[in-house]
């Protein structure tokens, strides 16, 4: 161990010796770090899936499918109290009544978080997307465990912001599975020894799941109704596509609208700032009532994780949020799949590699906030009511799940 190794394992030491001592007044996305169990599986035969939070365990899908398949046994972790309550959710879908796939909260990255973890290490370790964790991937090379990330992103701001601790924890990677060419020359600079592009995953889900009883009554209530979807808002933007909303609604009176904020913590204001604009609204998270209910019904605040996917095929059309008010945008291909005319604000920086084949397939139009009412008015006008069959994606977009496949298989364990 030189230096470099010392000084984080002394910093993350002390970090977890004082959140140990203190555990009870910190947040809880702190706490569940704290109480993260290892899984009871035997040392070396089976997989850890680390999925940071709510988005990353969405995409994990596909691939936790082609490794029970190849009858895998799997941990899913993941780090934040939402990604826990998807993953409760999830996990007997994902396991099948196998008894193969498990899951839990990820420890922390000091010796003490990590000890129970390594005492029955994994046969391999896959990180989705960009979770480089300096003392676990130390104390997994030394092991001699292999250390995989699948779907890796790594944007400009990323790789400029990466001191010593993560270009050392980039040089202890067996594989990167990159998204897009940019991602991979960010890891390769960041000191990555082995890079190959596997392809955006989110491009290779399976179809979303069903969503629950409770919405046949919506269905019955809105079937004559336009419904426009807005998913992953961020701070800033309900207001705008409220203002959207309201203005369509002039011409297309009977016009719905299914809200999704992004970040849970912001259910409470945005269900306030409905109640102070008089709507009538209801939360998905509250009991679902019969259709008679649902009549005099103009906004549901789509309140609950992981449901989204499966809502946009309920809309007219659909706004992907999160590129109006802030720099990132969020995934457009969940209305696109669905066959729903969609649009998305210019900053979608996050989904550079999406947005443009999208667009220029005519699945998607990028539109500023200042022409975003009159282009919804003209897309309502045309469109039909609910949305044909899921649609196919561009042929150039698909098989990133096969090429994943091809670059982590060799490095994963014996199945049995």
């Amino acid at each position: 161990m030189d230096t470099l190794d010392l000084s984080y394992r002394l910093a993350v030491s002390l970090a977890g010796a004082a959140a140990r001592a203190c555990a009870r007044g910190l947040p809880e996305g702190w706490r569940v770090r704290l109480d993260a169990q290892a899984p009871d599986l035997p040392a070396g035969r089976w997989v850890w899936l680390h999925a940071v939070s709510v988005g990353e365990l969405l995409l994990a899908d596909g691939l936790v499918g082609r490794l029970r398949q190849a009858g895998h046994r799997i941990h899913l972790s993941t780090g934040t109290p939402a990604g826990l309550e998807v993953l409760a959710r999830r996990l007997p879908d994902w396991d099948g009544g196998t008894g193969r796939v498990s899951g839990g909260a990820f420890p922390l990255d000091d010796p003490a978080g990590l000890e129970p973890f390594l005492l029955r290490r994994p046969g391999a370790f896959l990180a989705l997307e960009t979770e480089l964790w300096p003392g676990l991937l130390e104390a997994l090379e030394v092991r001699g465990v292999p250390r995989l990330v699948v779907n890796g992103r790594l944007t400009e701001r990323s790789l400029q912001r990466g001191g010593p601790w993560l270009r050392r924890a980039a040089s202890r990677l067996t594989q990167v599975a990159a998204r897009d060419e940019a991602s991979a020359a960010a890891f390769r600079q960041l000191g990555a020894p082995a890079v190959a592009l596997g392809g955006n995953l989110k491009a290779d889900l399976p179809p979303p799941r069903p969503l629950h009883g409770g919405w046949d009554a919506l269905r019955v209530a809105w079937a004559a109704h336009p419904v426009l979807v807005a998913g992953n808002t961020v701070e800033g933007e309900e207001g705008l596509i409220l203002e959207v909303w309201s203005a369509a609604r002039t011409r297309f009176p009977g016009l719905r609208l299914i809200l999704a904020p992004r970040q849970p913590r912001r259910f409470d204001a945005v269900a306030g700032a409905f109640v102070a604009r008089g709507l009538a609204f209801r939360r998905a998270s509250a009991p679902w009532p019969e259709a008679a209910a649902w009549r005099d019904v103009e906004v549901l605040l789509l309140d609950t994780l992981g449901e989204l996917p499966s809502a946009y095929p309920e809309g007219t059309l659909a706004l992907v949020a999160g590129g109006w008010a802030a720099g990132g945008g969020h995934n457009p291909l969940e209305p696109v799949r669905a066959g729903v005319p969609a649009f998305i604000g210019p900053g979608y920086s996050n989904f550079s590699d999406l947005v443009p084949p999208l667009v220029e397939a005519g699945c998607l139009e990028v539109a500023d906030a200042t022409v975003l009412g009159e282009k919804v008015m003209a897309a309502l006008a045309k469109a039909p009511l609910r949305p044909g069959p899921e649609a196919p994606l561009p042929e150039a977009m698909t098989g990133a799940l096969e090429r994943t496949w091809g670059l982590i298989a060799p490095h994963l364990p014996p199945v049995g």
